[in-house]
């Protein structure tokens, strides 16, 4: 190659990359820079939340900024469990009319660790339990008909590892309303049933969990959670639903769920399996078979705030009805399902008629329009609800309908939804039976199989079947029905939008730095060049 040819190929070279660098440039601000500062306030979707903002070269500065690193390394990292459940066991129970309908587990706090039956809300996300109690539910198991043991409080005083939560953290969403950033946070929650709410103050303790390994001194985890203690509570709350305790399950920050993964413990995900039983089981991490199906959550007012799917049509039998698209909630601590007015009013025609048995009848105490007498020589058959979601995923509710028991046995039972008003219906926890539903909040889906809650700690998998002592549609035992003519009442709504983690600063090297050391090559071949030719020239 001539000198001319290899000055030009560097010319060339020289120029492409100065039009990369001019491409790709782009200025980096320290994440607490002033810039990011007023970015981040202006993006800022709560006003109740305070905007944490360490001063430059002070303690906290420096704690934040390994803090960050940390949780960097431990995204880098992978998760250190592949499971985890509560350490008192992944089975969940339903208690019947007595508690609402809803389904619970046992899990254990602070140190000594004390035991709390926790309702399991999808619906709202904070983890509170009765504590310090001004205005409580009754906690002795004499008041429950299904207890064999009394109910717990807890007393932060006692936990040696518990502490409050000051107005200034990041989580206290009630900090402006705080007389000093020192005062403990206080909390309200109202719940979607009326006048139902909890509220106290928000307290750091430890978790007690499972990792089902094999070594038992390993197996035990303390995860650090935020936990709300629950000193008054309101409407539901104390006519015995959740009387000791909701663990929120849904997107926001407070929630179990994001501090686990933060931590770098379990996947950003979780499941729950309810049988028609009344058993199920909860584990944090699971991310589900490959073959599920799954669907994407969809946003709310521009927001990831709650677990929110559309549905595009609701099928009856082989019938797909026009008109019955709507978005729709999908929350464990809500008993029962939800459809709008209209969506609601062309499903139950269409199930009345192809039921093709006698007319409606009234079951007192009962919420449901549409319920049907069940004669001993008559059995109808029910048919089928099936949910179309995107992309030909399907969803055929297990169980679409509720028993209703007489003195005789079986007498009836009654098609179970409910219409709502508004445009956003509840998929509650009686149209998840059957199902490993698996809530992918770091990929922001829902995936579902068909399952048998068996335990995955032991077997690494649930199977994709049903049982085949388990008909499709039949109708459950009435061993859950402690109460006869009761009505439940279900917590609802609480979430907000997951916020994402601050990313990882880049080592930033100016691109003028490879111009420069470009021309230098440049001269230095030109030098070489020139050298070569006197030398030439002298030998001629």
């Amino acid at each position: 190659m001539s000198l001319r040819n290899l000055v030009l190929v560097l010319l060339m070279m020289i120029s492409a990359h100065q039009a990369l660098s001019i491409a790709f440039t782009s200025r980096i601000l320290h994440r607490f820079s002033e810039e990011m500062k007023a970015l981040r306030v202006s993006r800022s979707t709560n006003t109740s939340v305070r905007v944490s903002w360490p001063e430059k070269g002070s303690m906290e500065y420096y704690q934040e900024l390994v803090s960050g690193d940390f949780q960097r390394q431990k995204m880098k990292l992978g998760s250190r469990f592949q499971l985890l459940f509560p350490s008192e066991g992944s089975k969940t129970i339903a208690l019947g009319n007595d508690f609402g309908w809803l389904h619970y587990a046992w899990i254990d706090i602070g140190t000594p660790s004390v035991s709390f039956l926790v309702a399991l809300d999808a619906g709202s996300d904070l983890l509170w339990v009765p504590c310090d109690c001004i205005q409580c539910a009754p906690l002795s198991a004499s008041y429950y008909g299904s207890l064999d043991k009394d109910l717990n409080e807890y007393r932060p005083s006692s936990s040696s590892t518990s502490k409050h939560l000051s107005c200034s953290h990041n989580l206290c969403e009630s900090g402006q309303s705080c007389q000093s950033p020192k005062q403990s946070c206080p909390y309200v929650i109202d719940y979607l049933t009326e006048n139902t709410s909890s509220s106290g103050l928000l307290i750091q303790d430890v978790l007690h969990l499972s990792s089902g390994c094999e070594n038992s001194s390993n197996c035990t985890i303390q995860a650090p959670v935020v936990l709300g203690c629950g000193m008054k509570q309101s409407g539901g709350y104390l006519s015995g639903v959740a009387p000791d305790g909701l663990f929120g399950l849904g997107l926001g920050e407070i929630s179990v769920l994001s501090s686990l993964a933060k931590e770098g413990l379990v996947q950003n995900s979780f499941s729950l399996c309810f049988n028609e039983d009344g058993s199920g089981r909860i584990f944090f991490g699971d991310e589900g078979p490959a073959s599920q199906q799954m669907t994407s959550f969809v946003l709310l007012d521009g927001k990831y705030e709650a677990y929110i799917v559309g549905v595009e049509a609701c099928c009856i039998g082989n019938s797909c009805l026009e008109q019955t698209s709507f978005k729709a909630l999908i929350d464990s601590g809500t008993s029962f399902t939800y459809l709008p007015e209209e969506v609601y009013e062309n499903v139950v025609m269409e199930f009345d008629k192809r039921l093709n048995t006698t007319s409606t009848v009234t079951f007192k105490g009962y919420p449901w329009k549409y319920c049907y007498k069940i004669s001993a020589d008559a059995m109808p058959k029910v048919p089928s609800v099936t949910l179309l979601f995107p992309l030909n995923n399907s969803f055929v509710v297990h169980d679409p309908v509720f028993p209703i028991y007489g003195d005789q046995g079986l007498a009836g039972f009654c098609f179970a939804i409910l219409p709502t008003d508004g445009d956003i219906g509840i998929l509650g926890q009686n149209y998840m039976t059957g199902y490993r539903m698996v809530f992918d909040r770091e990929n922001l889906k829902l995936s579902w199989s068909r399952a048998n809650c068996q335990d995955l700690s032991n077997e690494k998998k649930m199977p994709l079947a049903p049982s085949k002592e388990t008909p499709p549609n039949s109708l459950p035992a009435n061993e859950q029905q402690s109460v006869s003519g009761g009505h439940a009442v279900a917590p609802a709504v609480a979430g907000r939008a997951p916020s994402k983690p601050s990313a990882a600063t880049p080592c930033f090297i100016p691109s003028c730095f490879y111009t420069v050391r470009l021309l230098h090559l440049l001269l230095l071949v030109l030098y070489l060049g020139s050298t070569c030719c006197d030398i030439d020239s002298e030998r001629v």
